[in-house]
């Protein structure tokens, strides 16, 4: 064997199951486009959404208070879950971490509670 087929040999598992599903991809896309009916209608054509018939244009505004609280939401989700370990081996982190573990989790903490009460201060939370 030389030396450029020792080096490719690793890696032909990979490449033979990247060529096998792109290959059933293809095959599946290529056959679903010959066996498709190409009968185009009006009921065919029409937008469907779930049984109810559409009124107006769908490119209607949302209030930007929506995102504002979705966003709030995931950032405050995200911190939570930062949380969540440090809580359940509060005894564990102490031990080994001592009280720089613990400044720096009090840090982290007062910043989410610096967060919050900005986000309380600009009522981002109010709904009108």
């Amino acid at each position: 064997m030389n030396e450029t087929s020792e080096m490719l040999n690793p890696y032909f598992p990979i490449g033979m199951q990247f060529m096998v599903a792109l290959g059933f991809v293809m095959i599946s896309l290529l056959t679903s486009w010959f066996l498709n009916p190409k009968i185009n209608t009006k009921n065919k054509l029409d937008v469907f959404e779930s049984g109810i018939p559409y009124v107006g244009n769908a490119r209607m505004q949302f209030s930007i208070k929506y995102f504002l609280v979705a966003t709030l939401f995931v950032l405050f989700d995200v911190e939570v879950i930062f949380f969540y370990p440090w809580a359940v081996n509060f005894k564990d982190f102490a031990r080994e971490m001592g009280i720089n573990g613990f400044l720096k989790m009090l840090l982290f903490m007062s910043t989410l509670f610096i967060g919050f009460i900005y986000v309380i201060k600009k009522k981002a939370l109010d709904w009108e």
